[in-house]
């Protein structure tokens, strides 16, 4: 075992040997100059190895120089740093005394440095919600310097300050009470930055060219509001942008800051009640109510101007128009003057009667509609009261929100209903009434038609 490890000792060094000499078997022609190879090879390395202790051994005493050296430095330092440890306690001692005395010092000043930082805190929460940091931004600089100095606690504020922070919360006041125009850029609907003139009321509101603006103060942009309050505060808008300086005129105010005017915003308008929270049904019954009222409308138009026709009608019985339903029926009677008056009572009935259905066309559909509208009303309103039950049996009754899209729809499918049920109503009643006063126009012109032949044949 021993024998087979040294073996393979001697291999690895003579593979080490021959890979440190680059020194192959392809490189050499016979044996013999590979031997010499590497004969020379180990004398080199001799050489090496021995050129290499005596560089060490010149070096050594030096070595032993650096290490005093070192440790020479070492002490020093750490004399040093336990002079400057000393040192700090000292100063440490120092301003812990120097505190002590300044606190007394300060007496009651230290209370008025306290207000002074609680009040640069809440002035600084206002001017950020304020519409006067449109103008004034540089202040909010100065607060937050103060702040941070005030938070130290190691310097105080210096006279200075304290004035400018006397000033800047003065001024607040005062523009709260003005009404001011600023020229600045405004970003329109569209995404285009434009200069305006800008009117500012006080801290409530911004205008321009008769709209309500919005003032972004992470951005420190101002720009139109995407919707528009309704007409009755709008016009506020416009009278004041176009308003003379020192005039008085009335305006909508939003004492909230903004929180009123987005309230005003977002309340729907009736068309989008009626379209979105009526639903499917709400559209059903304004289609039907728009159908209804048109047909109804040019029907009593229609039946205006036929009245018109046949009252001319009446003053010219000599010469019939088949324009009308009066000169049709005339039409009858001249073409049939000379049969009997039983013949003749049943030939202008027949042509009364054929006139009938085409006076009191359409009032049965438009009575329908009226009759139906209220219906579907109803029908949208059970729609609604089915949402809100099953919008109270997922997330409970403490969310009134989570319940307001059922109650909407009911509501406002009920009021549709109404809406379209009452004017149809009157529509009908309207076009009732023509047609019946149509029919007895030629029913009182058959008769006496029928009266005035009875006559002549009497007489004759």
């Amino acid at each position: 075992m021993n024998i087979m490890k040294k073996i393979s000792i001697s291999i690895a060094l003579a593979a080490f040997s021959l890979s440190s000499l680059n020194i192959s078997a392809a490189d050499a022609p016979n044996l013999d100059a590979l031997l010499k190879q590497v004969k020379e090879g180990a004398v080199k390395d001799t050489k090496e190895n021995k050129a290499r202790e005596a560089e060490f051994k010149k070096n050594k005493a030096r070595q032993g120089q650096l290490i005093k050296e070192a440790q020479a430095e070492r002490a020093r330092q750490e004399q040093i740093s336990q002079q400057l440890e000393a040192k700090f306690e000292a100063n440490q001692d120092e301003l812990d005394a120097l505190k002590i005395e300044l606190e007394k010092s300060l007496g009651e000043l230290k209370e008025l440095f306290g207000v002074i930082q609680t009040a640069s805190s809440d002035v600084r929460a206002t001017f950020e919600t304020s519409l006067t940091d449109i103008e004034y931004p540089e202040r909010s600089k100065y607060l937050d310097a103060l702040a941070a100095k005030m938070a130290t606690g190691d310097e105080l504020p210096s006279m200075a300050e304290i004035e400018r922070l006397w000033y800047e919360i003065q001024r607040e006041m005062t523009e709260t009470g003005k009404v001011k125009k600023i020229n600045t850029d405004v970003l329109v609907q569209g995404g285009d930055v434009t200069k305006k003139d800008v009117i500012r009321v006080g801290t409530f509101n911004i205008i321009a060219d008769g709209k309500y603006l919005r003032y972004n103060r992470q951005t420190g942009k101002i720009s139109e509001l995407p919707r528009q309050p309704e007409e009755r505060v709008l016009s506020t808008a416009g009278v004041l942008s176009g308003a003379a300086a020192g005039s008085i005129v009335p305006f909508a105010l939003d004492p909230s800051r903004g929180s009123l005017l987005g309230n005003l915003v977002g309340v729907p308008t009736w068309w989008e009640r009626a379209t979105e929270q009526g639903g499917v049904v709400g559209s059903i019954i304004m289609g039907l109510g728009a159908l209804g009222i048109t047909l109804g409308l040019i029907r009593i138009i229609l039946w205006m101007l036929l009245g018109m026709k046949v009252s001319a009608q009446k003053r010219k019985p000599e010469s019939p128009s088949k324009g009308n339903p009066l000169g049709r029926v005339l039409a009858v009677y001249q073409d049939n003057k000379s049969i009997d008056i039983e013949s003749l009572e049943l030939k202008l009935g027949e042509a009364v009667l054929k006139e009938v259905p085409k006076l009191s066309r359409l009032n049965t559909l438009v009575k329908v509609i009226s009759v139906v509208a209220p219906l579907l009303g109803l029908l949208g309103t059970v729609i609604g009261m089915i949402l809100t039950f099953q919008a109270i049996t997922l997330f409970g009754a403490g969310d009134p929100k989570m319940m307001a899209g059922g109650i909407s729809t009911a509501l406002v499918t009920t009021m549709l209903g109404l809406c379209v049920a009452i004017p149809t109503v009157f529509i009908h009643s309207i076009m009732a009434g023509q047609s019946k006063k149509l029919v007895e126009v030629l029913e009182e012109q058959a008769t006496g038609l029928v009266a005035q032949s009875s006559e002549k044949q009497h007489q004759s």
